[in-house]
């Protein structure tokens, strides 16, 4: 990169070198990027000056500060460890020559139309594909600032069902949402548009943002930052839910899959609330959840339906029961429906009272709600809660 087309506060490695890029001025304030950060930055592997002009901002729009290497021996140091390599088409036979060895995520970059020769280089390189700028620019940007959003490891995805109807799937969806709030960014979607509306549960439904209803009227692919900053929230929990306006809704297959992908990349947990109707695509999205609880209750009824239930997800590994009531012990409960009993829980007092005043379920830490979501989500009983509260559980999740 010459010297006099840089731009001031650019810091320009030499051959051989490896540095930090970071532009002078970020298209966003120091304030908002992320903590979560991969800690080993973006790998760019090229010596074209054009190029890297081009790549650094794209990475800059992306909030995202690459690391430059000029050629093929540099680019071994971070290359195994690196969460994107983008590759130049100028160094992409050296590098492939070198053998560094396959790895996900690596691209190679051209400037306009990519030669016959270089897509058989990409495959030598064990690269995913060619990405040729600028038509792919808004691509690439969505792909760098996915890692800037991205929490560590991959989010925890909970399906949330009734057994019965009114056996309180909804208000366990927004509870769960709540608690995993406390702890890192969450996520609740609301697949139901004919149910209560999650955003109006937790208090949210005047608060501005993306509904389905909008959602739905996009294309292409959603980005976990996009999604997560159009999402009404409270705190660090994103609402994705209905506008209730008398107009027959219906779930887009495009829609839901693209929000479920992009949740899952921006968030620390995604709790999905789905309808009891049969319907293909909700079965799919269960199947994409890495728990499936069936809420019922502690019931002749309640147990039937969970039962039902179980036969229509027999073959989800995650699925389990929420038992509200004591009517029936968790033993009785598993043996007739034949899934797990995740939690048994009593009634939570004052519970439509919270949801009324705009609090949402979960209005404080102690209680038999806290409890059951604290339990659910791995985490510490909240501390001071009544003992009497939420029968104690084994390592099998039976009531004791």
């Amino acid at each position: 990169m010459s010297t006099g087309g840089n731009r001031p506060g650019m810091v320009v490695p030499e051959r051989g070198d490896i540095f930090s890029m970071t532009p002078t001025t970020p298209l966003r304030s120091a304030g908002s990027r992320p903590t979560d950060a991969p800690a080993v930055p973006v790998l760019v592997v090229s010596d074209d000056e054009m190029l890297l002009a081009a790549l650094l901002r794209l990475a800059a729009a992306a909030d995202v500060t690459p690391v430059v290497a000029r050629d093929p021996i540099t680019a071994l140091r971070t290359w195994s460890r690196a969460p994107v390599v983008l590759v130049g088409a100028d160094l992409a036979p050296a590098l492939a020559d070198v053998a560094p060895g396959s790895r996900p995520r690596t691209f190679v970059v051209a400037h306009g139309r990519a030669p016959d020769e270089l897509f058989r280089t990409t495959l030598r390189l064990g690269a995913e594909q060619v990405v040729e700028l600028p038509g792919s620019d808004g691509w690439l940007v969505e792909q760098l600032a996915d890692l800037t959003e991205r929490l560590p490891g991959r989010a925890r995805v909970i399906g949330v069902i009734g057994g019965t109807g009114g056996a309180g799937a909804t208000t366990l969806a927004c509870a769960l949402g709540q608690w995993a709030a406390r702890g890192a960014p969450a996520a609740v979607i609301d697949c139901d548009p004919q149910g209560p509306g999650l955003d109006r549960i937790l208090g949210v439904e005047r608060n501005e943002g993306f509904r389905w209803d909008a959602l739905c009227q996009t294309s292409g692919r959603l980005s976990a930052r996009a999604l997560r900053e159009a999402l009404p929230r409270q705190g660090e929990l994103g609402v994705l839910s209905w506008y209730v306006d008398g107009r027959v809704q219906t779930l887009q297959a495009f829609a839901a899959r693209e929000a479920l992908s992009a949740a899952r990349r921006g968030h620390g947990v995604v709790v999905v609330d789905l309808p009891r109707s049969p319907d293909p695509l909700v079965d799919e999205i269960a199947a994409r959840c890495d728990d499936l609880l069936v809420v019922t209750l502690a019931s002749v009824v309640g147990v039937a339906g969970a039962a039902r239930m179980r036969a229509r997800f027999a073959d989800h590994a995650g699925a389990a029961v929420v038992l509200r009531g004591e009517a029936f012990g968790a033993e009785e409960v598993q043996r007739a429906v034949r899934l797990p009993v995740r939690v048994q829980m009593r009634d939570q007092r004052g519970l439509d009272e919270a949801i009324d005043l705009g609090l949402g379920p979960l209005r404080s830490s102690r209680g038999p709600l806290a409890r059951a979501v604290a339990r659910i989500l791995g985490d510490d009983a909240p501390d001071g809660a009544p003992g009497g509260d939420l029968a104690a559980t084994d390592a099998r999740g039976l009531a004791a």
